[in-house]
């Protein structure tokens, strides 16, 4: 008897999962490519590295993310959340700057890093305890801390902008300035905070429960799995990242306003499903974002470097391909 469609589909469906899989980086090649052919100025090594350099930004964040998306969970307030710390940390930086017995320089610098790590684990864990024991829906949480983070900034700043002492930024810069090896500082720590995501998510007992909670929530509840734990943790993670890419963010401006962060979580987000995450949960790729994060910046330098559309429609781009990526997407988990 000839086989039939449905003895043929198994032995079909490994091979359209692997294309599908390298769907991000085949488009980022491509793209690539286009670039290179429309501007050469494109593919210098400068361009490039200013690229990585401000996909850094979300691509930590997006890390993050991922672990939030992939546990059933959203965040919608980390570009308020990130505006918020930046302030803080400016806020204590000059204080401490201006007090009667000054730190050192580094001292204060310290200072501000510390309480960026604190105030994004804290705001973290606040979004998960609202979520996980007040039982309030993640999108509603995040809708109204996006709005109390930032309108706390701009109290903050009295609706102006918030700027590092001089002293303090000169010793703060080469963070985001300097180069190892030839490659920039945000650009390693992006890597490494990739690794470690991957790590935490494809090769710990963490990461295959915040997939089984994301796949089906009641089942893990039954395997005996702490749900309500693991997606505090991913929050809390989460609110890490937001810091750690906002430690870096500072010191490229030296200042905050109530627009900081404008948009990076339609970015982060953009980044995660762009990269093959599921905006249902249960699965994703750290690799997968950091590819998403990349095609995302590599297709605003496109943008700005050709003017083919307004620099000004770049976020119009992002909503359109997290929409187009949401349709393909349907019905899978």
């Amino acid at each position: 008897m000839p086989p039939t469609p449905t003895t043929k589909l198994p032995f079909a469906l490994p091979g359209l999962a692997r294309l599908r899989g390298y769907g991000p980086v085949l488009a980022l090649v491509l793209l690539c490519i286009a670039g290179g052919l429309l501007n050469p100025d494109f593919a210098t090594v400068d361009n490039l590295m200013n690229v990585l350099t401000r996909t850094a930004f979300i691509g930590i964040i997006a890390v993050g993310m991922t672990l939030v998306i992939v546990a059933g969970g959203i965040d919608l307030s980390v570009g308020s959340m990130g505006a918020l710390i930046a302030g803080a940390m400016i806020v204590l930086m000059n204080a401490l700057a201006g007090a009667a017995a000054p730190l050192s320089p580094v001292m204060i610098v310290v200072c501000g890093v510390a309480l960026a790590a604190l105030l994004g684990g804290a705001l973290g864990g606040v979004h998960g305890l609202l979520i996980t024991h007040g039982r309030i829906e993640p999108f509603i949480v995040t809708l109204g801390t996006l709005g109390i983070f930032r309108a706390t900034l701009t109290w903050l700043s009295d609706g102006g902008a918030l700027t590092l002492d001089s002293g303090v930024s000169d010793v703060y810069s080469p963070v985001y300035y300097h180069s190892l090896l030839g490659v920039p500082v945000p650009v390693w720590i992006f890597l490494l905070v990739a690794v470690g995501g991957a790590v935490i998510l494809n090769r710990t007992a963490f990461g295959q429960h915040v997939q089984a909670i994301g796949s089906n929530e009641q089942v893990a509840r039954y395997a005996a799995i702490r749900v309500d734990r693991v997606k505090l943790l991913t929050y809390l993670l989460l609110g890490v990242c937001v810091a750690i890419a906002t430690i870096l963010y500072v010191p490229r401006l030296g200042s905050a306003t109530p627009t900081t962060g404008l948009l990076w979580e339609l970015e982060a987000i953009a980044a995660v499903v762009v990269g093959g995450t599921s905006l249902k949960g249960g699965a994703g790729r750290i690799m997968g974002t950091v590819v998403g994060a990349i095609l995302l910046s590599v297709i605003g330098n496109i943008v700005n470097l050709t003017s083919i559309i307004s620099v000004h429609l770049n976020a119009a781009v992002q909503g359109v391909v997290i929409i187009a990526v949401a349709y393909l997407q349907r019905g899978r988990r």
